[in-house]
């Protein structure tokens, strides 16, 4: 039997921060947007047209995964081109298809 490891848990506030992250990860169309975003930056009416979805509702995604800071916005004249946050989010995304794809 391996050994136990002495990894201490991270303070409570952390935690719960953790859990919400995880929260914001928990929903499909999210996940949707954040794929579209994996490799390049992307208008709002591109993210739509690409996911069949109003831009209204994509607006209201885009605004939870900013204020999460999934996501940044490049202003460029009228239009807000977005793109994933940093590689964190990148490899958060990556890793978690890796490991559903994953043979038991």
């Amino acid at each position: 039997m391996p050994a136990v490891k002495n990894t201490p848990v991270p303070p409570e506030t952390e935690l719960y921060d953790l859990a919400e992250l995880f929260k914001i990860f928990g929903d499909s169309t999210r996940i949707r947007i954040l794929f579209v975003l994996f490799d390049e930056e992307v208008s709002v009416s591109d993210i739509a047209e690409s996911l069949n979805m109003t831009q209204s509702a994509v607006s209201h995604q885009l605004r939870i995964l900013k204020a999460n800071r999934l996501i940044k916005g490049r202003r460029e004249g009228k239009q807000i081109f977005y793109s994933l946050a940093d590689e964190h989010v990148h490899s958060i995304i990556a890793a978690g298809l890796e490991h559903i794809e994953e043979d038991d």
